[in-house]
């Protein structure tokens, strides 16, 4: 239909200072630095679209995925968004390598659909729940602040806590024994962010059991590439093991169920866009294995696409989505309503249902 072609595309870069650093196994954020497209159709409907490059995990900076976005302004002019499937086959085909500015278009295409057939994107994706409760991640601190934050969380509500692990093994145990005393009535799920060696993470699970803690999930404990170390890991534990890195592609996923080196599979649109992320999480339900969706440093543009593919399809057993930013310091407003520890959405806002502040 001629009122859903594309007659503008702008791009602009999304820079926001984090109230404190964020550090991983691979490494430490001090700032968002994503980028943001926004496609206007004839019909006067904007859809919206965000990439939340991470250089450690999907090899993309904010550069890139601009110079990007960019290149495919005139490739999008006067493409109709109900056809963003044969789109995204087609950015797939020349811009292999870049999902994360990929993601970001096919966001704003299926945004604009959405908003275009006056119904909410998750309704559009099956509507299988309109609530979700995420976790909340406890970064690589020092014990005092870990056993704090936990203490703060589970005030707020939050039933499950994750934290990262993967720099050093004695403090990551200190760190988990904090958290436990900070947070008994929790559950914890640990993600590594491929720190570990097969036989260290072993040991750290040992470790821990030793301690009396049994996470609830262990997520990507060895290199990316390693699914025989993975596979290690997994047949020396009763702790499930998730696939994080080791997925970007429905192809890795067929690899990860070939292989049987984990439990669970962790979707995070930054490292499969939209439509890859439906085909994997439909590879990992037919393999029987559960699912897990996970976030980058996102505003509540991305954050609640991601919410809304979680409800849309359901059933996730592990929800990673928790908001980094001060909703003052967000760009956007509206989306799904947020109150701690839970997502809400609603049939009233079509699309993902944010707007520009």
């Amino acid at each position: 239909m001629e009122s859903l072609s594309i007659k503008k595309v702008s791009i602009e870069a999304v820079n926001i200072k984090l109230d404190a650093p964020f550090t991983i196994a691979i490494g430490t954020k001090y700032n968002i630095e994503n980028a943001l497209i926004s496609i206007e159709l004839e019909n006067g409907i904007e859809g919206f679209g965000e990439a939340a490059p991470l250089e450690p995990i999907n090899g993309e900076n904010q550069a890139t995925v601009l110079a990007t976005l960019h290149s495919c302004k005139d490739f999008l002019i006067g493409k109709s968004v109900s056809d963003y499937r044969n789109i995204s086959r087609h950015l797939k085909t020349v811009f292999w390598a870049q999902v994360t500015a990929r993601c970001a278009i096919e966001m704003a295409l299926l945004d604009a659909f959405t908003k275009s057939l006056n119904l909410p994107f998750y309704k559009f994706l099956g509507g299988s729940e309109n609530i979700i409760e995420t976790d909340y991640t406890v970064d690589i601190v020092s014990p005092p602040v870990a056993k704090k934050n936990a203490a703060k969380l589970a005030g707020k509500g939050y039933r499950v806590l994750k934290t990262k692990v993967g720099k050093s093994l004695s403090e990551d145990i200190d760190r988990l024994l904090a958290i436990k005393e900070g947070a008994p009535g929790c559950g914890i799920t640990l993600d590594a962010n491929q720190g570990y060696s097969p036989p260290d993470a072993v040991h750290f699970l040992e470790e821990l059991k030793s301690n009396n803690i049994r996470p609830l999930l262990f997520e990507q404990p060895v290199v990316k590439h390693d699914l025989p170390g993975m596979r290690f890991v997994k047949d020396h534990t009763s702790v499930p093991v998730g696939a994080d890195e080791s997925v970007f592609t429905s192809a890795d996923a067929i690899n990860i169920v070939r292989s049987g080196c984990a439990d669970v599979i962790n979707i995070k649109l930054m490292k499969s866009g939209i439509i890859e992320a439906l085909d994997i999480a439909a590879i990992a339900r037919s393999a029987n294995m559960k699912l897990m969706i996970g976030c980058m440093l996102e505003t509540k543009l991305a954050l609640g696409c991601a919410v809304h593919l979680a409800a849309g399809l359901g059933g996730f057993s592990f929800i990673d989505l928790d908001p980094h930013l001060n909703p003052d310091e967000d760009p956007f407003g509206g989306g799904p309503a947020f109150t701690d520890p839970v997502y809400q959405l609603s049939d009233d806002s079509p699309g993902i249902g944010v707007f520009r502040k």
